[in-house]
């Protein structure tokens, strides 16, 4: 029996890696599970916020103009020529919100997935390597942990003479990898004394293919939630650094709106709609990809599905209740 058939029959196996349920990675298996996907409310309410903020950013600075055009009437309230009304210098709240929205987008996507690849390399390997390589990627994790992240992006960032998007992601990646790697450390220390992974040692597989093929798919909702926690915490973390005045001033982004409205005290001023705007997408934003990264995880771990009965078609009566509650069956 080859390692491929061991991962498929065995209890431990990824679910959709094979077996009955819906032909593995077939069209009609794959079709079922996304039927059974979006059949939950909190993936289609956290992928709608989600998708909203993405053709906001993509599309939307198309169709505006400078957002930092000063032509308008300044502390302008809401109205039909100006959506979100205008700031003290008279530029256009909703241009500058939109031109943000991909800016804080590139932030969280880029540094999120910058910092998976990390954790995945240094944690994968080292829980399947063990030994020295495992005792250093445990060390140098532990000591990234113990630093706490937003100081050390603090220090980092007063060294750093460029600006840009680039450094900024680079460095909040560099601080937020060792959380997830240990996690899949720990995960892979678990997968590698599995039967599967065994028999394709025995098989003389190699390392990288028994990693690629049998180590990560049974890790992969723990990767797909630690970079949908990692794009969170980027643009947080963006956000707040933006806030104490650390951001690139030059960069629209939502952290960097909410500095310039603090600094000309819009709030003295009862510009609301200057201040509350970003922050409302900061805070949407976060609870979409929460939202999507508990229904993921539901998905995708067994232990934390959600039996959803089916709805019965129009003009056919529900199953009678049995007595312990179940539907009955005909007889």
């Amino acid at each position: 029996m080859t390692a491929t058939n061991i991962t498929s029959a065995g209890p431990d196996a990824a679910p959709g890696a094979g077996g009955p349920d819906g032909a593995g990675l077939g069209g009609s298996g794959r079709l079922g599970r996304l039927r059974e996907a979006f059949r939950s409310r909190r993936l289609v309410a956290g992928t709608s916020i989600v998708g909203f903020f993405v053709l906001l950013g993509l599309i939307g600075p198309f169709f505006i103009g400078n957002p930092n055009h000063i032509g308008g009437p300044q502390y302008a309230a809401p109205s039909v020529h100006y959506w979100l009304g205008t700031t003290q210098i008279g530029q256009d709240v909703f241009a500058q919100l939109v031109v943000s929205t991909r800016a804080s987008l590139e932030i969280g996507v880029g540094a999120a997935l910058l910092a998976t690849i990390i954790s995945i390399i240094l944690g994968i390997s080292g829980g399947y390597a063990g030994g020295f390589i495992d005792e250093a990627v445990s060390l140098l994790s532990n000591v990234v942990l113990v630093i706490p992240t937003l100081p050390l992006v603090i220090v980092i960032l007063a060294y750093v003479k460029s600006g840009g998007l680039v450094p900024l992601i680079v460095i909040i990646a560099l601080t937020s990898w060792a959380a997830s790697a240990r996690v899949l450390r720990a995960q892979t220390l678990s997968v590698r004394n599995r039967e599967y992974v065994l028999a394709a040692r025995a098989s003389c597989e190699r390392p990288w293919r028994i990693v690629l093929v049998e180590i990560m798919p049974n890790e992969l909702p723990i990767i797909v939630s630690q970079f949908i926690f990692g794009m969170i915490f980027a643009i947080l973390t963006q956000a707040a650094l933006a806030f104490i005045g650390l951001g690139d001033p030059s960069l629209l982004t939502w952290g960097n709106m909410l500095n310039i409205a603090y600094s000309d005290e819009a709030l003295s001023a009862g510009a609301w709609w200057w201040i509350l705007p970003p922050g409302l997408c900061i805070a949407l934003l976060g609870m979409g990809l929460a939202l999507i990264n508990f229904s993921l995880d539901e998905l995708l771990n067994p232990r934390l599905r959600v039996y959803r009965p089916r709805r019965p078609a129009r003009g056919v009566p529900a199953a009678p209740a049995g007595p312990a509650g179940f539907a009955g069956t005909a007889s």
